[in-house]
Formats: C-alpha cells, structure tokens, sequence
C-alpha cells in the first residue's frame, strides 16, 4: 500500500508505529540522516531539480559508451547518425528507468549503458569485419557510408536482443536467486575487474592522439573528485517544504567531477581552437564534426528498427552473454548498496528476479531500438543519494522523464558528439581504472592469507588477459574445421571478462576450501537477512492492486510475485553452528 502524498511529505515526522517505519531503519533505529526516503514525495518542483541533478551526473558517464561504439562503427566524425546514437541511449534509459523504479526492483535506481557490453562488442566488431581505417569512406556515397555502420549495428542489435532472453529467464524464473550461492567473490572479481584492465589498451591509442589534453583532463578529474571532492560551494537552493529559496552549501564537485571536467576541458580545446594554437586536423580540435550539429534534426523519436531489421549470428549471441552475466553481477550488489544508503530494507529475493527480469526487457529494448549496448544500473547514480541524502524513488522518476525528453531533443545528442577524442580518453582512463577498483573490492570478504584463494584470483585474472591477448594477436590459430565454431570460440576467448569469470568461477566452486576460508559467510549474510526478514517491505510492493496479490494463494509460488519469499535457505547458513549463525544474523 502506498502512503499518501501529503502523509509522505512529512519525512521527518514518523510515527514508530506507522508501518512505513520500515523504510527509514537499517536496523532497530530510523536513519535521521535521509531527507526522503524511498516511498516519500517531495514537492512536484523540488523532484523535478533533484532528477536534474541524476540526470547530469548519469549523463557524463552515459554519453561516453555510444561515442567510444561509434568509432568501432566506422560511422563518419560528421554523420547526423553519432548524435541521433547519443539521443537513441538517453531515450531508452529513461524508458528501462521508469519500468524498474515502477515494476522491477522498485528502487530509485538510474538505468543506463553498461562498459561490460563494450567489450564483446569490440571483440565482435573487430573479429567479423574488416579495419574501419581500412575502409575509405571518401570515395563512398552516402547510402554506402550508411551500410557500412548500419550492418554492423545491426547484429551488434541482433546479439544484444537475443541475449537478453538469457537474463529475462535468469530473473523471472527465479533461477538468479538460486545461483547467488554459486556466485561467489572469486568468481566476481576476475568477471568486473577485467572490463576495467582490458580496455586500458583502448584507453591509452585513444589518448595518444593527444596526450596534452587528455593527462589535462584526468589531472581535472582528480582535483574535482579527490582533492575537491568535500569543498562546499554557496549555491541557491529550494528550502525544506518549499520553503522559499535560500543559499546553502553544497558539495558540488562531489556531485557533478565529470561533467565539471568533461565541460571545462572542452571549453579549453574550444579556445584553443578558435585561436588556431591545435593545428588544423588535430583530433581535440572542436571542429572535426564539421556541420554535424547543423545537420541534426532539432527533434526524433527512437523507434524499433530505425537502423534496419537486427540480425542473429550465434558469434554475437554468446559474446554478449559474457557481457549480461557481468552486468547481472554488478547490479546485484547495487541493489543491495542502494537500499540501505536510501532507507530501505535488504532487497528480498523477489525484488532482485524482478530487476534482473526487468533489466533484460530493457537489454531487449536495447537490442530493438539500436543503442549499440545493454542496460544495468548507474553506480554513480547511487553515489549521488548518499551525497544529496535524498533516496526517492518519485525523484528518478522525474529523472526518467528528463531523459526521454532529452533524446527526443536530437540537437543535444549532436553537441555530446562533438567532445574531443582526447578528452573522452581522459574520461575513459579515469572511469576504466574505477570499474577495475570496484571489481576488487569483494576480495574484503575473503581470507587472502589463503593460498588456495591466491591460487584461483591469480590465474583466473592473468589467464583472462593472456589468453585474449593471444587470440587477438593470433586470430587464425583456432581451426576446428567448423567456420562458425572458430569464429564463436575466437569472439569468447578475446573476452577477458568471460575468461577470467569462467575460470574463477569454476576454481573457486571445484577447489575444496572452508565458507569462512572464501568469505561466504559474510558474503552471504544480506542474502539470508533478506530471505527470512518478516518486515512490512512496502517499498518492494507493486504501486497497485497488493490486496488482490495478497488473496492469491498460488502467486507466492512465481518467483518474481512481492509475496514470494524464496525456494529454500541459504546453504550456508544453515550448515553452520549457533554460534556462527547468530554472527552472520546480528545487524
């Protein structure tokens, strides 16, 4: 049941008794630190300047994937198409947002593009067609110019659709819940950190067309995000209720470090520019687009198939699975973080196979409308509520429709496309380095005094980059005799997140080894909180028609229905001793 407006405006002034008290503790004692929690509203005005705020900082991140896409591509730097791409992605993730925050995992998380798509469809792109600087787009009409980019797209589409069939069934079904035991640290962390490591070579040629002002940019980067990252700004902001407007403090560069620096950088190559200090041709020179910005259209709405029909080939199909189970992993653990830092309970496990579920229509929509990748949730995004203290759901809903507006406003894809190569570089150098970061945080959880756990992180990383590198160096060393098995091994063995994960994932599980020993009892812990948790969980609850879902017996047996609870314990759990279960049972 959903609280009304007036009753959720009042944030600050629960009753203990009310049922909605759930949603403000992490534990026995409500979190005073939120200023909106889940299922609160804020004021219509006040949503509309904090779903702002999501969409710049999501935007910063978003925009890189088409543009990094488009190279592979080989569309031309001045085709309307690169901008009407950026408009493309906007579009959608604000569509999958507005189905995940209403549907899915219900949880005010932004849906957007995800780098663990990037890599398999590199792999792709690189393996089944011929060099773009091989391809003289000079001497082509326009028509053919289109052809080159589209077929490409095309099964780059086709994959990423059927794919996602794959992470559809995972969630709805209820199968992703059960394979969370098998999903250990040891095999996460070789999956996430390789998307990182294996575009640092990327990285590096990209920035190498300036290295100026691409260690320009990163130096930006750091100061904003690091060193800046806690300096408060007077900026004018909206009072509590509505009180008017007042000048507060704000922690701005912690909020916005990549726009601040994408922005600042890009201003820079622009005045150096306009006084002719870039020579003429220089990749950071702001005017290599040409009139790509005049040709755009001022508006256009993304439908199905506006590239043409998507086609299947086995080779993408597989590749791209690669690229789903990473990015069903990764937003595992965002669900998780993004309850407990916006006021919510622990995910139960029905609300995590929605979200994965709704996570594959989105990857599904992806593949449909042409964006070139998947979807998975924003992490940053996340980062920006524990910043704002705001964690409600009505916010990145307005975030959602800012989102879609914006891509139908194709103009403002056309000035995305427009950044400089170098500067995307020092993005991509700094944004890489974090997902590589990230991947290795789950190693927490583990004994690393083990020598068997060194045993599995160590092979399952190094094997993973080696064995693509070699594959990449030495594309015809696969001949089984069957053209397309060759080519489908070739695309899986160039992935170094699908290597390593593979690897770590069949060491950790087959190698004998304690719970403790691999950190599956810590591990593990939010899983068996969130399974037996007998909370009220409103906010997991569907926006209508609970009381008719809470009369039908047999809906508690679909694994995706708000009044399921789980097929069975946690195994872990419950092949401990007392006293290890109540450690892993205390808060």
């Amino acid at each position: 049941m959903k609280a009304s407006t007036s009753k959720q405006s009042e944030a600050n002034s629960l009753d203990p008794q009310d049922e909605r008290w759930s949603l403000r503790t992490d534990g026995d004692s409500p979190d005073d630190d939120l200023i909106y929690t889940v299922e609160d509203v804020p004021p219509w005005y006040l949503s509309i300047f904090f779903g702002f705020q999501h969409y710049l900082t999501m935007a910063g991140g978003t925009v890189a994937i088409p543009i990094l896409v488009a190279s592979f591509l080989c569309m031309s730097e001045d085709d309307p198409a690169r901008g009407a791409l950026v408009s493309t992605v906007f579009f959608h993730s604000g569509i999958v947002t507005l189905l995940q925050t209403t549907f899915g995992v219900r949880l005010p998380i932004i849906q957007g593009g995800d780098f663990a798509y990037v890599v398999p469809t590199i792999a792709l792109l690189t393996t089944a067609y011929e060099p773009c600087n091989s391809i003289c787009l000079g001497n082509l009409t326009t028509t053919e110019k289109e052809e080159v980019w589209q077929v490409r797209l095309r099964e780059v589409q086709g994959s990423i659709a059927v794919a996602s069939l794959f992470q559809i069934i995972l969630g709805f079904t209820g199968l992703i819940g059960l394979l969370l035991r098998w999903i250990t640290p040891l095999s996460i962390v070789p999956t996430v950190t390789l998307v990182g490591l294996s575009l640092f070579d990327l990285s590096a040629e990209k920035a190498s067309q300036h290295w100026g002002i691409s260690i320009m940019t990163m130096a930006l980067l750091i100061i904003f995000s690091q060193y800046l990252s806690n300096t408060s700004l007077p900026v004018p902001v909206f009072g509590s209720k509505g009180r008017g407007v007042k000048v507060a403090k704000t922690q701005f560069f912690k909020c916005f470090p990549v726009l601040t620096t994408v922005f600042l950088s890009w201003s820079i190559c622009a005045i150096l520019t306009a006084f002719d200090v870039l020579p003429k041709g220089s990749p950071a020179r702001t005017d290599t687009t040409g009139t790509l910005l005049e040709k755009s259209p001022w508006f256009r709405v993304p439908y199905p198939g506006q590239w043409g029909t998507p086609t299947v080939t086995v080779v993408g199909v597989i590749g791209m699975l690669g690229g789903a189970v990473a990015s069903i992993i990764e937003s595992i653990g965002d669900y998780y973080v993004c309850a407990k830092i916006s006021g919510a309970p622990p995910p139960p496990v029905n609300a995590i196979n929605r979200g994965v579920g709704m996570e594959g229509i989105g990857c599904l929509l992806a593949g449909l409308l042409g964006t070139g990748n998947g979807t998975t949730s924003c992490s940053q995004n996340i980062g920006v509520i524990s910043v704002t203290k705001v964690g409600s759901r009505r916010v990145v809903q307005f975030s959602a429709v800012i989102l879609i507006v914006s891509g139908v406003f194709s103009k403002l894809g056309a000035v995305f496309v427009t950044i400089p190569e170098p500067v995307m570089a020092g993005v991509f150098i700094t944004m890489f380095s974090m997902i590589t970061a990230v991947g290795l945080t789950p190693l927490q959880y583990v004994n690393l005094r083990s020598s068997r756990n060194i045993f599995v992180l160590g092979h399952s990383i190094f094997l993973g980059l080696s064995v693509s590198k070699w594959i990449e160096g030495s594309p015809d060393v696969i001949q089984t005799g069957w053209p397309i098995l060759d080519q489908v091994l070739r695309v899986l063995l160039q992935t170094p997140m699908f290597v390593g994960g593979s690897l770590g994932f069949f060491l950790d599980n087959t190698i004998p080894g304690t719970a403790e020993e691999r950190g599956l009892l810590e591990w593990n812990r939010h899983l068996y909180q969130s399974s037996t948790t007998h909370k009220v969980s409103v906010c997991y609850d569907m926006p209508w028609g609970m009381a008719a879902i809470r009369r039908v017996k047999w809906l508690r047996y679909l694994p995706f229905s708000p009044t399921f609870s789980g097929f069975r314990r946690n195994k872990y759990v419950e092949t401990v001793n007392d006293a290890e279960k109540n450690d892993i049972l205390k808060p």
